[in-house]
């Protein structure tokens, strides 16, 4: 059932409910109201009477009939349509006129304000009023004292009262009545107009298609270039219309609105959980294609060399040596690849809550000493502060700086001289920049960008060609920069990476929308 048929069902039940009580409480006010009014006329006709019944009395009391019957027919011309009963001190009924009960039982014997009597099923308001001449007193109780004295009851009936009260009972009977197909037909109205927005919230809800592909945050890492922001676009999974292009909508109405705004958000994290399912099938497929394209030179070098050493039980210990050595370079060489192409495509999967603060400036000295005991030959110099904090990845700011120190120790020879490695670590402004030196052949300038590109070596590198793809991923996962240069002294290679250092007002990173950097085939 739609909710507008809800509100105009319950407002045909609850108005007409509402109409009622109203008259239930109302009734009683109208009938006292219309009671009061008896009561007012009742007054107001006895003061009338008074002074003709008062002459009356005295007339009876002292014999004087003509007086009597004169007096008697001005009370009966003042009656009105009034009852009116009249005694003389002596109980006689001196003048009975107008509707009023039969039996003399019927009228109060003690004056007082007025009350209701019944008679015969009929009920009657009667008011008493005690009747003093010229030499009497009135003491209450109507007998009178050196003069005559008597009693004077005005009377009407309650049916006019009734009926007027049984007409507004009807009447709020039939404004209840009336009011339920009003109220449904205006409830509906009003709740068709209150849930337009919800309507159209709806229908824009209905059209979205969830097989549909969600709009991309980003569009992939640059290439790594000096002062180039590198990874994707600085927009996140929260920028933009929402998810599936649904943008919450302002209506007015502070529940659609609302609503609106939870849709958004929810399609928003629905896209973005959706892009990451899809990010870590792409990087799995990826990492799979990789690995059996990488791997199959090494491979087939392992292969071979087993089916040499198979067929030629007899080599020299010489040859079977530089064999066996050859093999050893070979599994080395599939273990870096591997762990190279497992460390990008965890890289791609890292999410927000990896980051947290940590000290750079200890990273780099740990990096420094664990470079020199796997370098044992080169030269290492760090120059870096006790403490800079970054808001960062910690597992993969080791891995870059790793992959910066021993790309260094490894090309930074000149000839048979080993390499000499410096490492320089400051604070500039908003950024920490840190500098990578070494006194190898460095370079070209039209190679300073491939060579953050997967699989890119030179022919006699023993590397897998993923080490500064690893570092160009790790500075744009950390919204920094990336480039390479000449040192100062004109000779060498410098790699100089910045990171942006935590404010007050932005503790934390937003990490690129999108990430393929094992997914992509070149950049």
């Amino acid at each position: 059932m739609r909710l507008s048929t809800r509100i105009a069902l319950w407002a045909a039940a609850v108005v007409p409910l509402l109409v009622v009580l109203a008259g239930l409480l109302l009734l009683p006010l109208v009938g006292r109201d219309l009671r009061h009014q008896q009561d007012a006329r009742l007054n107001d006709r006895a003061a009338a009477l008074l002074p003709g019944v008062r002459a009356l009395v005295a007339a009876d009391s002292k014999g004087r009939p003509k007086v009597e019957q004169n007096q008697q027919r001005k009370v009966v011309d003042a009656a009105l349509d009034l009852g009116v009963r009249v005694t003389g001190a002596d109980g006689t009924v001196l003048l009975s006129v107008g509707p009023q009960p039969d039996g003399p039982g019927a009228f109060p014997a003690v004056p007082g304000g007025p009350v209701t009597v019944r008679e015969h099923g009929t009920a009657w308001r009667v008011l008493t009023v005690a009747v003093t001449t010229a030499g009497g007193t009135n003491g209450g109780t109507g007998a009178g004292v050196n003069g005559g004295a008597g009693l004077l009851w005005v009377v009407t009936p309650t049916g006019p009262a009734d009926r007027e009260a049984a007409v507004v009972r009807r009447r709020v009977l039939l404004v209840a009545l009336v009011s339920a197909p009003v109220s449904a037909v205006i409830g509906f109205a009003l709740a068709e107009r209150a849930t337009a927005p919800l309507r159209r919230l709806s229908r824009r809800a209905a059209v979205l298609d969830p097989a549909a592909p969600a709009p991309s945050g980003g569009t992939g890492p640059a290439d790594g270039s000096a002062g180039r922001p590198v990874g994707g676009s600085t927009g996140g999974p929260g920028d933009g219309p929402g998810g599936h292009g649904f943008a919450a909508e302002r209506t007015g109405t502070t529940e659609v609105d609302e609503l609106s705004a939870a849709l958004a958000l929810l399609l928003t994290r629905y896209d973005e959980q959706a892009r990451r399912t899809a990010q870590a099938l792409d990087t799995a497929r990826s990492f799979s294609a990789d690995a059996s394209h990488e791997l199959r030179t090494p491979l087939m070098s392992l292969r071979t060399n087993l089916d040499v050493l198979a067929a030629h039980p007899d080599l020299s210990a010489t040859d079977r040596a530089e064999i066996v050595a050859e093999l050893g370079e070979d599994h080395t060489r599939l273990l870096d690849l591997l762990t190279a192409l497992s460390t990008l495509a965890r890289g791609d999967l890292v999410q927000l809550d990896a980051f947290h603060p940590v000290d750079l400036a200890e990273l780099v000295d740990a990096a420094a000493d664990e470079a020199r005991r796997r370098h044992p030959g080169a030269g290492f110099t760090v120059d870096a502060p006790e403490e800079m904090r970054v808001f960062g990845w910690e597992s993969g700011l080791r891995i870059m700086l790793a992959n910066l120190l021993g790309n260094a120790a490894v090309h930074g020879r000149t000839g048979h001289a080993p390499a000499r490695v410096t490492v320089r670590l400051a604070a500039e402004g908003a950024v920490a920049r840190l500098t990578v030196d070494d006194t190898g052949p460095g370079v070209r300038p039209e190679d300073r960008e491939t060579v953050f590109q997967r699989f890119h070596r030179r022919r006699d590198s023993p590397g897998s060609g993923l080490g500064l793809t690893l570092v160009a991923q790790q500075a744009a996962l950390h919204r920094g920069t990336v480039g390479i240069t000449t040192p100062p002294g004109g000779t060498g290679c410098r790699v100089e990476v910045t990171l942006p250092l935590p404010r007050p007002d932005a503790p934390t990173v937003e990490l690129p929308a999108r990430r393929d950097w094992i997914a992509a085939r070149s950049r």
